[in-house]
């Protein structure tokens, strides 16, 4: 073992050492440090702008409920709040169906063909809400938006592992749900912006709110269309050296990749994979901050005393710090190769400002707790699902690996909505404390149950244990050299 490189060793370098392909010839290639800085920069210029600008307008077109609940759509569809809260929650009856079905049929289906159908219907749906008398038309545009929008997430993060090797993945999941983060502290801004045209053509201003925000995502249709190819490897905006240097980063992650053609013996595997059901459940206890947390902020600001303006525009600075730990953490991440350290600190965080939220009744100190709590709402979900990316292989056992994740985890959803119902809003941060304790004790079991397969595979390669592990032959990530990030 210690004579001789593993495919693990080559699966994991940023500056490879020389990898010979097969075309026309055989040709060595080494990528130096120098080279692939710049190749990734390239990549993260071209690339990473059309994700967040997609993710960011999907997630506007979500949780923009919560800033509507402050300007008085309730009482003007004429419905109560546990209807809303009932509307909040359906939104994801739908969302979590689709998810495996979509990361199943990416790849045949490419993704510029699917996410822009997606976004084209999701935008029109979001238009059109604006325009609705009653609850029953607020559910029926919530379950369609949650069937366009369940398949994003999975889709975005399963085409990084196309573009990206796996000790890169947490930077640039942080550049994508820093979106999230990003698109609170924006629709706040645009909320409160849009929310003075209250009464302009016989609209309420929250009418606006849903009418502007449909017609903004439908421009970004073109921009999935023409930014994200069907082969990134291959990609127009690459000359023929980067094109070559990809080839070898795609030979390096090529246990990683799998041979790109469907196989449902990977689907299986995914099924039967008892760290996809760990991960789904920590993205579960995650998932219920995202959602409570970002979907009514601006009610539990109002809690607090504030007006719906001042609610609205209070959430910006709150979700930009978000945004900004969140990159930090995914950085350090990155370059240590830790993720669920790296979740579990930020968690202890959250955990510290769920419980000034519910034992401090100071104004000031609530809403710096906001800033704890935040912290780790984006933090967790989004690394936990970078975690379960990068330690899944091959491509079509990855895709169902990430579409039963995010359907455990985002069934959170229906919970978030029936929690925060009424100011102020105890149950909901008790729920939010207590889903923070349980993920704590599962990640801490996961990075348990991977440092024994991890050891499990290294006595097995120097010949000790053969016993106690799987047998040998296996594909992917059960591969005796690959090992799982901690």
């Amino acid at each position: 073992m210690n004579k001789e490189k593993t495919k693990q060793d080559q699966l994991d370098s940023t500056h490879a050492p020389t990898v010979s392909l097969e075309a026309g010839g055989s040709e060595a290639y080494e990528l130096d440090s120098t080279q692939t800085r710049k190749l990734l920069r390239k990549l993260d210029l071209t690339f990473n702008p059309v994700f967040m600008l997609v993710y960011l307008t999907c997630f506007l077109d979500r949780s923009n409920i919560g800033n509507v609940k402050v300007a008085g759509i309730i009482p003007d569809i004429h419905t109560t709040t546990a209807s809303f809260s009932t509307a909040v929650s359906i939104f994801y009856a739908t969302y979590i169906l689709i998810e495996v079905p979509t990361t199943l049929i990416m790849k045949l289906v490419t993704p510029r063909i699917l996410l822009s159908g997606l976004c084209i219907v999701w935008s029109l749906t979001t238009l059109f809400t604006g325009l609705i008398q009653g609850v029953a038309g607020l559910y029926v545009a919530r379950l369609v938006l949650g069937l366009c929008e369940g398949g994003l997430m999975p889709c975005l993060n399963l085409y990084l592992s196309m573009v990206y090797n796996r000790n890169e993945l947490g930077t640039r999941t942080a550049y994508l749900f820093s979106c999230a983060a990003l698109s609170g502290a924006f629709g706040g801004l645009l909320a409160y912006g849009l929310l003075q045209m209250d009464g302009v053509s016989g609209f309420a201003g929250w009418r606006w709110v849903f009418i502007i925000e449909g017609l903004m995502s439908i421009v970004i249709v073109p921009v999935i269309w023409f930014g994200l190819p069907s082969n990134p490897s291959n990609a127009w905006f690459l000359n023929d050296t980067e094109k070559e240097m990809m080839r070898v980063r795609d030979a390096q992650r090529a246990e990683y990749m799998g041979n790109g053609s469907f196989d449902w013996k990977e689907v299986k595997m995914a099924f039967r994979d008892p760290k996809v059901y760990l991960s789904g459940m920590i993205q579960f206890c995650q998932d219920i901050l995202l959602y409570g947390f970002s979907t009514f902020l601006p009610s539990i600001l109002t809690s607090m005393g504030y007006n719906k303006l001042e609610a609205n525009y209070l959430t910006i600075p709150v979700y930009i710090w978000g945004a900004i730990i969140f990159v930090a953490v995914a950085h350090i991440s990155d370059k240590y190769q830790v993720r669920g350290a790296a979740i579990f600190l930020t968690n202890t965080l959250g955990i510290a400002g769920y419980i000034l939220l519910l034992t401090v009744q100071t104004g000031g100190v609530r809403y710096f707790a906001t800033f704890l709590c935040v912290s780790a709402v984006y933090v967790g979900p989004g690394l936990n699902l970078a975690w379960l990316n990068a330690n899944t292989a091959p491509h079509y056992k990855r895709a169902a690996a990430i579409g039963i994740q995010q359907s455990i985890g985002n069934s959170a959803g229906i919970v978030s909505g029936q929690i925060y119902r009424t100011a102020p809003y105890v149950l909901g941060n008790s729920m939010s404390l207590g889903a923070l304790g349980v993920a704590e004790i599962l990640i801490a079991g996961m990075v348990l149950y991977l440092r024994k397969e991890n050891r499990a595979k290294e006595e097995t390669l120097m010949g000790l244990g053969s016993e106690v592990v799987r047998p040998e032959g296996r594909v992917g990530d059960e591969a005796l050299d690959f090992k799982y990030h901690l």
